[in-house]
């Protein structure tokens, strides 16, 4: 099927012809370490495929999976439990919580099959549950936590290996909106110390782009556009890409440093580039200026002016 494939057979040709299924093709995607890679796209498009492929929960038909320079695919049997007992972990949509242990036997399994002893374990689990604001629930057992506080279980069980990849699949997708948005800042506030290599998968473009360092965008398993996120915003590869970001606030997501004007501004006033679209546009009409010349780091790279701000906002 894969020569097939390779010469050109339509997706639906191969379904109705040989009745196989192209679950992903043509993914080719560096992920950079330490940062968070985001993989977004509507339901049926591949995005929990490619990243149970990342562990080796589904194997591809061909291909490669390289991890600090070592192709996952080649590793035999026990290489590959090492691999996901130390290297990467997981964190699930539905939690996944063993729901006969409790909160703090369920942080402690990873550390057990890591065959830590017993005072390493207690002193990781206490310093996780601690951190995440659990205290007071490490014997409660996972029904007798809200939503928000199972996820947070999930997150802390994976993080206390000491993974050096954090798989996280639509892990935030069955919360309430305030607790999703509350475990994103979690999450990002978690990142800036321990700076883990993320791939997070969602389908939703406003978390892709509170979180992302970088998104790809998968349709029908296949890679549409990859690339930061301000970059997808502002150019979009295509309609897909167009329609998929056209209702994202511009103004509050666009930093000035994206749109900076190469020529300097005859005027005295200086702006951030890590400012926003919306943050420049209010500081330039309280310091009653119509522009602004854009510093970074103690040097100017630029200008901007008022109407460009406001065109920025508008542009469809």
């Amino acid at each position: 099927m894969l020569d097939k494939v390779k010469t050109g057979i339509s997706k639906q040709e191969l379904l109705e012809k040989y009745n196989h299924t192209v679950g992903l093709q043509d993914i080719n995607i560096d992920m950079p370490a330490c940062g968070i890679q985001v993989i977004m796209g509507l339901s049926g498009a591949g995005k929990s495929t490619l990243i149970r492929h990342i562990n080796r929960l589904i194997d591809p038909t061909s291909g490669k999976i390289i991890v600090d320079g070592e192709d996952v695919l080649a590793m035999e049997p026990r290489e590959l439990r090492n691999f996901r007992k130390f290297k990467a972990s997981m964190v699930f949509q539905k939690f996944s919580l063993f729901p006969h242990r409790t909160v703090n036997e369920n942080v402690a399994y990873g550390l057990k099959i890591q065959y830590k002893n017993q005072e390493e374990i207690n002193k990781i689990c206490a310093e996780w549950i601690q951190r995440v604001g659990l205290g007071g629930f490490e014997n409660h057992y996972p029904a007798q936590l809200s939503g928000g506080m199972q996820q947070r279980v999930g997150l802390i069980r994976a993080l206390a290996t000491n993974p050096d990849i954090l798989l996280m699949d639509e892990a935030f997708s069955a919360l309430d909106p305030l607790i999703r948005s509350d475990m994103q800042n979690i999450l990002l506030d978690l990142q800036k110390e321990l700076k883990k290599t993320i791939v997070f998968i969602t389908h939703d473009l406003d978390e892709a782009l509170k979180l992302g360092d970088n998104i790809v965008i998968l349709r029908g398993g296949e890679m549409v556009q990859q690339g930061k996120p301000q970059e997808i915003i502002l150019n979009p590869i295509d309609d897909y890409v167009t329609d998929f970001t056209k209702d994202i606030n511009r103004g509050k997501i666009i930093q000035v440093k994206h749109i900076v004007e190469k020529d300097h501004s005859s005027s005295d006033y200086v702006i951030e580039s890590s400012k926003t679209v919306e943050e420049a546009i209010e500081e330039l009409i309280n310091a009653d200026k119509s522009s602004a010349n854009v510093k970074e780091n103690s040097s100017i790279i630029g200008s901007i002016t008022t109407k460009n701000l406001v065109s920025v906002i508008s542009r469809k």
